[in-house]
Order: C-alpha cells, then structure tokens, then sequence
C-alpha cells in the first residue's frame, strides 16, 4: 500500500532538508513516524540524491540489533558513508542504541551527513548524553491521526464510503488515530486488538524494559487508573488510595515514578492547572491525557462514564497538534478544561458533550467562560445537535467543526 502523506509534519521535514540541525521526530510507538521517515528518504531520492548517499536504519528490525551499541554504529555508517560529499543518515527508533547521541554528534559535527532521527520516549532529548546535541537539533513532536487527517485516510482506504460527518467523528472517537488502522477495513474487534497490542508494546518495551520496573501488575493497575481517570483532576496520593483499597499496597512515590515512566513513552501526558488569579502554576491535582484516546477504549472498553474525557482528549490533542501550550484553567472556584496559548494567542475552551440538556447545564459550562474578562476567544464544543450558537461572546461549537477549523 502506498504511505499517504501527512502534510502537516513532511510540510516541515522538507524545509529543514539540508538545514544544519539534525532533525529530531518524537512520538507514541506506531503514531507513524517509521512512515515519515520512509516518506523522508523518498523525497530526498525525488530530489536526485543516489541511494549509496541515504544511509536509512530502523532499530525496530532484529536485522540492526547488532548495532544497538554506539561504536558498532559509528562504524556501520562509516563503512557505508562515502568518501566525500553530501549524504543523509535516518535512524528510527534511535532510543535502542546506547548512547546514540555521541554517533549523532560525531556525524554532525564533521559536517557532510544531513541527520533525522526517531524515538518513542520524550527523554530522548533530556537525558544527560543528550548534552552532546544540545542546540544543535531541533524537534518534531509527531501525534497520533486527527480527525481531519482520519477523514484523508478514510478516503484513501474506501473512496465515496465515508458517512456524514458526525458518523465519521463516532468512528474516530471510538477507535482512536493509530495510522495502523487504515491499512485494512478491520472490523470493532480487530481494531481492539489492534490498539491493544500497540499498548502493550509501548508497556513492555518503552515503560517496563527502560526503566527495570519489576512489580508489572502495580504499573498495569497504575496505568489503568490514569486511563479511567484522563480528563479528571486526582494526585499520585490519590492513586495510592485506590491501589490500597484493591489490597496492594503502593508508596506515593513509586505512583509518581510510574506516572512518570508512562508519561515518557506517552501513554499519558500531564497537563497543569494554572491559577489565572494569580497568574501560576499549580503544583497539585493535575489532569493526564492519553497518548492516543483509541488507547482508552482498547483497555477499558466502551464505558459511558469514559466519554467525555475521551472528548476531552481529542479536543487537547488537537490544540497540541497546532502548537499550543494548553493548561487546566483555575479561577477562583471555576474550573475551565483548556487555556490555551500559542505566540501571543490564547482561547479558552470548555469540552462536553450537550449543552441543551437543561437550564443547569448551560450555566454549569458557560459559567467558567463568563468568569473571564478579557477579549481572548471562548468556545464551548459539543456533540449538540444545536451547535452553532453564540451566547455572551461564547461561541457554542460542534466537536468536528472545531476539529476542522482553519482557525480559532
């Protein structure tokens, strides 16, 4: 099958060819990454670069493990490097060589070889070897599908089948954006699998295996917590309690060491209150997002009690995905699920899923927004059929609308 291209992320890969930065694509495992590197050397052969010029290395394949090592690698690519000129160097999933960084560095710093490289941990530009890189890269964080590139990948797979809008949008809500799930028409329990095999990986391989946790089930409970729980404020204390009352028992700082662990290979990710009284962060009561909301349902199946959060998690993705910074908004008693803020820019944005369902309702969610006085935009975004509507300057938007704005 042909790879389709994600606009959003080859647009940049393509102005940075040549750049002198070596070319950092980090995201959750499967988020398509291996395909933008693919898609990466294609354009570099588009551009009349010879293939003995690209030397491209996934360490997914058991065919590199013997390269997982910095000076097998420095040597490897030596051997191939030809003796003069311009050549490109890939390197997916770069996180399985051990100090990987020095190799990087060495190559860049002699001058000749354009570098892109992929991993699957966000620690892969914080650690202390990543010293040796320090500004001389810059970072391509790659997301799982949105919605508008779902309804791309939808078509591409079975052209003039797609539903109406709302109907693709319940698609997407339930079976998340792995690009994985595109490749075939897979069936509910198919997909389930799927996405539950991706979890597991990202379990096993980037949380269990790269930090030597031992005790399994208390991480798998740890997580499961967090996925029950995306979209709602609690405390690692909290997740203490809970483990506790399934008689285990677990310190609150092996819950903050696991949470941190998942939050590296982004099964979840921390977003923090701001305190826009006072203008500060908040040190307490965070909210966590997963990676991908196809991994909440894969886990705990279809709960009601589940949705909106998994509304709340794609609306944050989105505003992640066009860049902004987005905080849990605090004011005074008020709670507001998103601030978002972007050079200069910032909106405000309350998720749920009907607004029309009584008086107590509306006023529970415009509330917040008339809270704020100041002249930024405000939305609240629903599945109401009644979307569309403007009240006090808030504007009431439908999630799929809002998905597929050019702007906000």
């Amino acid at each position: 099958m042909e790879l389709l291209k994600r606009a959003v992320y080859l647009d940049q890969i393509e102005g940075l060819i040549d750049a002198p930065f070596i070319k950092v694509l980090v995201g959750i495992r499967r988020s398509g990454k291996s395909a933008l590197m693919a898609l990466t050397r294609q354009m570099l052969a588009e551009r009349g670069v010879p293939a003995e010029r690209i030397i491209h290395l996934n360490f997914d394949n058991l065919e590199w493990a013997h390269l997982t090592n910095a000076p097998a690698l420095d040597a490897y690519i030596k051997s191939l490097a030809p003796p003069d000129g311009r050549f490109y160097v890939l390197l997916d999933e770069v996180q399985e060589v051990e100090q990987w960084e020095r190799v990087v560095n060495s190559l860049f710093s002699e001058g000749r070889a354009d570098i892109y490289v992929t991993g699957s941990n966000t620690t892969l530009l914080s650690s202390q070897l990543a010293t040796y890189i320090a500004g001389r890269y810059v970072a391509l964080e790659v997301s799982t599908l949105s919605f508008a590139e779902h309804l791309q990948f939808r078509e591409a797979l079975a052209p003039g089948e797609a539903g109406s809008l709302m109907e693709e949008f319940t698609r997407y809500r339930q079976r998340g954006g792995f690009p994985g799930l595109y490749v075939a028409a897979f069936d509910e329990s198919q997909v389930r699998s799927i996405v539950s095999d991706i979890y597991n990986s990202v379990m096993i391989r980037d949380v269990l295996a790269r930090h030597a946790i031992r005790d399994a089930d208390l991480l798998r409970r740890v997580a499961l917590f967090a996925l029950d729980n995306v979209g709602n404020l609690f405390s690692a204390r909290r997740v203490a309690a809970f483990i506790k009352a399934e008689h285990r028992s677990a310190s609150t700082q092996t819950v903050l060491n696991y949470l941190l662990a998942l939050t590296e290979a982004m099964v979840i990710t921390k977003v923090p209150r701001y305190d826009m009284q006072g203008k500060a962060l908040m040190t307490i009561n965070e909210k966590y997002y997963s990676g991908d909301h196809g991994l909440i349902t894969a886990v705990l199946g279809q709960q009601s009690h589940l949705q909106s959060g998994i509304l709340e998690n794609i609306v944050w993705a989105e505003l992640r995905r066009r860049g902004y910074t987005v905080y849990v908004g605090k004011l005074e008693e008020a709670e507001v699920d998103f601030m978002a803020e972007r050079r200069g820019e910032r909106l405000y944005v309350q998720v749920t899923t009907v607004m029309s369902g009584s008086a107590s309702t509306q006023e529970r969610e415009l509330a917040p927004l008339q809270a704020i006085h100041d002249a930024y935009p405000k939305y609240i975004v629903s599945l109401d059929p009644l979307a569309g509507t403007m009240i006090d300057g808030i504007r009431h938007v439908s999630i799929p609308d809002f998905l597929l704005s050019d702007a906000y």
